[in-house]
Protein backbone atom coordinates (compact mmCIF):
# COMPACT_ATOMS: atom_id res chain seq x y z
CA UNK A 1 0.00 0.00 0.00
CA UNK A 2 1.41 3.46 -1.01
CA UNK A 3 1.51 6.52 1.20
CA UNK A 4 -0.13 9.68 0.20
CA UNK A 5 1.37 12.90 0.52
CA UNK A 6 -0.68 13.71 3.56
CA UNK A 7 0.25 10.18 5.41
CA UNK A 8 4.09 10.39 4.89
CA UNK A 9 3.40 13.64 6.59
CA UNK A 10 1.78 11.72 9.55
CA UNK A 11 4.11 8.78 9.02
CA UNK A 12 7.10 10.93 9.33
CA UNK A 13 6.35 14.22 11.21
CA UNK A 14 3.06 13.73 13.36
CA UNK A 15 4.40 10.61 15.24
CA UNK A 16 7.66 12.38 16.98
CA UNK A 17 5.10 14.92 18.64
CA UNK A 18 2.89 12.40 19.62
CA UNK A 19 4.91 10.43 21.54
CA UNK A 20 6.90 13.57 23.25
CA UNK A 21 3.39 14.16 24.56
CA UNK A 22 2.73 11.16 26.19
CA UNK A 23 4.54 8.11 26.17
CA UNK A 24 2.17 6.27 28.96
CA UNK A 25 0.62 4.62 26.95
CA UNK A 26 -0.15 3.49 23.26
CA UNK A 27 -2.74 5.96 21.59
CA UNK A 28 -5.25 5.13 19.12
CA UNK A 29 -3.98 6.80 16.06
CA UNK A 30 -6.86 6.58 13.36
CA UNK A 31 -7.40 10.16 13.82
CA UNK A 32 -4.38 10.62 12.29
CA UNK A 33 -5.35 8.85 8.69
CA UNK A 34 -5.94 10.54 6.24
CA UNK A 35 -8.95 8.45 4.82
CA UNK A 36 -11.19 6.02 6.35
CA UNK A 37 -9.95 1.82 5.87
CA UNK A 38 -5.89 2.84 6.19
CA UNK A 39 -6.39 0.50 9.45
CA UNK A 40 -2.64 -1.18 8.35
CA UNK A 41 -1.19 1.85 8.40
CA UNK A 42 -2.76 2.59 11.91
CA UNK A 43 -1.59 -0.83 13.35
CA UNK A 44 2.19 0.12 11.40
CA UNK A 45 1.91 3.62 13.60
CA UNK A 46 0.96 2.00 16.62
CA UNK A 47 3.60 -0.31 16.48
CA UNK A 48 6.47 2.46 16.05
CA UNK A 49 4.66 4.09 18.98
CA UNK A 50 4.83 0.67 21.06
CA UNK A 51 8.88 0.14 19.97
CA UNK A 52 9.59 3.71 21.18
CA UNK A 53 7.80 3.23 24.25
CA UNK A 54 9.65 -0.07 24.88
CA UNK A 55 12.94 1.68 24.22
CA UNK A 56 11.90 4.59 26.78
CA UNK A 57 11.19 2.18 29.64
CA UNK A 58 14.37 0.33 28.97
CA UNK A 59 16.00 3.70 28.96
CA UNK A 60 14.83 4.30 32.52
CA UNK A 61 15.42 0.59 33.69
CA UNK A 62 19.05 0.97 32.94
CA UNK A 63 19.89 4.86 33.12
CA UNK A 64 18.02 5.65 36.40
CA UNK A 65 17.04 9.32 36.89
CA UNK A 66 19.80 10.66 39.60
CA UNK A 67 19.56 13.60 41.56
CA UNK A 68 22.75 15.83 43.19
CA UNK A 69 21.96 19.40 45.06
CA UNK A 70 21.92 21.39 41.74
CA UNK A 71 22.07 18.28 38.83
CA UNK A 72 19.80 16.22 37.00
CA UNK A 73 20.97 12.92 35.44
CA UNK A 74 18.22 11.05 33.19
CA UNK A 75 17.94 9.65 30.12
CA UNK A 76 18.50 11.41 27.14
CA UNK A 77 15.25 12.75 25.08
CA UNK A 78 15.20 12.97 21.21
CA UNK A 79 14.79 16.54 21.90
CA UNK A 80 18.14 16.64 23.29
CA UNK A 81 19.65 16.00 19.45
CA UNK A 82 20.73 20.21 19.25
CA UNK A 83 21.65 20.41 22.74
CA UNK A 84 24.03 17.44 22.86
CA UNK A 85 25.72 18.40 19.48
CA UNK A 86 26.59 21.50 20.90
CA UNK A 87 28.03 20.20 23.58
CA UNK A 88 30.22 17.48 21.64
CA UNK A 89 31.33 19.77 19.23
CA UNK A 90 32.87 22.26 21.33
CA UNK A 91 36.23 21.43 20.88
CA UNK A 92 37.30 22.76 25.11
CA UNK A 93 34.58 19.44 25.48
CA UNK A 94 35.70 16.77 22.73
CA UNK A 95 39.01 17.18 22.69
CA UNK A 96 39.37 15.18 25.94
CA UNK A 97 36.72 12.69 25.21
CA UNK A 98 37.37 9.01 23.24
CA UNK A 99 39.46 10.26 20.14
CA UNK A 100 38.90 13.88 20.49
CA UNK A 101 36.73 15.62 18.01
CA UNK A 102 34.17 15.02 15.33
CA UNK A 103 32.39 16.05 12.71
CA UNK A 104 28.86 16.85 13.15
CA UNK A 105 27.14 13.93 11.13
CA UNK A 106 28.96 11.54 13.14
CA UNK A 107 27.91 12.71 16.27
CA UNK A 108 24.13 13.27 15.19
CA UNK A 109 24.83 9.59 14.69
CA UNK A 110 26.37 8.91 18.10
CA UNK A 111 23.12 10.46 19.31
CA UNK A 112 21.03 8.29 17.60
CA UNK A 113 22.75 5.40 18.95
CA UNK A 114 22.17 6.08 22.09
CA UNK A 115 18.66 5.19 21.03
CA UNK A 116 18.55 2.70 18.79
CA UNK A 117 21.78 0.73 20.69
CA UNK A 118 22.52 1.66 24.00
CA UNK A 119 18.99 1.77 25.58
CA UNK A 120 17.46 -0.48 23.08
CA UNK A 121 19.77 -3.20 24.05
CA UNK A 122 20.19 -1.79 27.67
CA UNK A 123 23.62 -1.85 27.54
CA UNK A 124 24.77 0.60 30.09
CA UNK A 125 23.75 3.99 32.06
CA UNK A 126 23.97 7.11 29.44
CA UNK A 127 22.77 10.70 31.30
CA UNK A 128 22.17 14.05 30.02
CA UNK A 129 22.95 15.97 32.74
CA UNK A 130 21.14 18.96 33.57
CA UNK A 131 20.74 21.97 35.54
CA UNK A 132 17.65 24.52 35.85
CA UNK A 133 16.47 21.98 32.71
CA UNK A 134 19.11 22.91 30.60
CA UNK A 135 21.46 20.23 29.11
CA UNK A 136 24.94 21.05 30.51
CA UNK A 137 26.70 17.94 30.51
CA UNK A 138 26.80 13.59 29.36
CA UNK A 139 27.56 10.90 31.56
CA UNK A 140 28.03 7.39 31.33
CA UNK A 141 29.22 3.94 33.36
CA UNK A 142 30.37 1.25 31.46
CA UNK A 143 32.31 -1.92 31.36
CA UNK A 144 35.58 -1.36 29.00
CA UNK A 145 38.31 -3.68 27.74
CA UNK A 146 41.12 -0.68 28.52
CA UNK A 147 40.76 -0.91 32.18
CA UNK A 148 38.68 -4.58 32.25
CA UNK A 149 36.56 -2.92 34.56
CA UNK A 150 33.81 -0.31 35.27
CA UNK A 151 35.14 2.85 33.68
CA UNK A 152 32.98 6.32 34.79
CA UNK A 153 32.92 8.86 31.68
CA UNK A 154 31.41 12.65 32.30
CA UNK A 155 31.68 15.92 30.70
CA UNK A 156 30.63 19.58 30.95
CA UNK A 157 29.68 22.62 28.95
CA UNK A 158 32.50 25.14 29.47
CA UNK A 159 30.27 27.41 31.12
CA UNK A 160 29.67 24.72 34.08
CA UNK A 161 33.18 24.65 34.96
CA UNK A 162 34.77 26.51 38.15
CA UNK A 163 31.70 25.76 40.12
CA UNK A 164 32.20 22.45 42.06
CA UNK A 165 29.96 20.70 39.06
CA UNK A 166 32.52 18.43 37.90
CA UNK A 167 32.66 16.45 40.86
CA UNK A 168 29.33 16.57 42.23
CA UNK A 169 28.52 14.87 38.90
CA UNK A 170 31.37 12.39 39.27
CA UNK A 171 30.16 12.10 42.85
CA UNK A 172 26.69 11.33 41.37
CA UNK A 173 28.30 8.44 38.83
CA UNK A 174 30.43 6.85 41.76
CA UNK A 175 27.57 6.17 44.11
CA UNK A 176 25.48 4.73 41.24
CA UNK A 177 28.26 2.66 40.91
CA UNK A 178 29.02 1.49 44.53
CA UNK A 179 25.39 1.58 45.77
CA UNK A 180 23.13 0.53 42.57
CA UNK A 181 25.62 -1.88 40.98
CA UNK A 182 27.77 -2.86 43.92
CA UNK A 183 30.91 -2.38 42.37
CA UNK A 184 33.85 -2.48 44.57
CA UNK A 185 36.20 -0.44 42.57
CA UNK A 186 36.12 2.32 39.59
CA UNK A 187 38.08 3.12 36.94
CA UNK A 188 38.69 6.57 34.90
CA UNK A 189 40.94 7.12 31.37
CA UNK A 190 42.36 10.71 31.51
CA UNK A 191 44.44 12.24 29.13
CA UNK A 192 47.84 12.95 30.84
CA UNK A 193 47.29 16.26 29.70
CA UNK A 194 44.18 16.88 31.30
CA UNK A 195 45.25 18.18 34.63
CA UNK A 196 41.97 19.56 35.76
CA UNK A 197 40.59 16.60 35.75
CA UNK A 198 43.47 14.63 36.98
CA UNK A 199 43.29 17.01 40.04
CA UNK A 200 39.54 16.56 40.82
CA UNK A 201 39.49 12.80 40.46
CA UNK A 202 42.33 12.86 42.84
CA UNK A 203 40.37 14.79 44.86
CA UNK A 204 37.64 12.58 45.16
CA UNK A 205 39.57 9.52 45.40
CA UNK A 206 40.97 8.04 42.86
CA UNK A 207 44.77 6.99 42.88
CA UNK A 208 46.84 7.19 39.68
CA UNK A 209 47.55 3.12 38.70
CA UNK A 210 49.25 3.00 35.13
CA UNK A 211 49.71 4.01 31.97
CA UNK A 212 48.54 3.91 28.67
CA UNK A 213 50.45 4.54 25.69
CA UNK A 214 48.53 5.85 22.86
CA UNK A 215 49.24 4.98 19.29
CA UNK A 216 49.58 8.74 18.66
CA UNK A 217 52.33 9.24 21.31
CA UNK A 218 49.68 10.74 23.92
CA UNK A 219 49.67 9.13 27.47
CA UNK A 220 46.41 8.07 28.94
CA UNK A 221 46.33 7.54 32.59
CA UNK A 222 44.55 4.96 34.42
CA UNK A 223 43.06 6.06 37.52
CA UNK A 224 40.96 3.70 39.93
CA UNK A 225 38.59 4.44 43.56
CA UNK A 226 38.13 1.33 45.49
CA UNK A 227 34.67 1.58 47.69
Amino acid sequence: MGLSEAQSLVFFGAVPNVLSRDLSGIPSLEWLIPRRGDRALAFLLEMSIARAVVARVASRAVTPTLRTERLLLEPYVPEDEEAFVALFQDTEVSRWMGDGPSSEAEDRALFGRVFTKVYAQDLFAVWAVRRDGLLVGHAEIKRTDAVDGHEIIYALAPTAWGTGLGAELARAVIAHGFETLGLTELHATVAAANEASLTLLGRIGFEHMRDIEEDDGSTTRVLTRRR
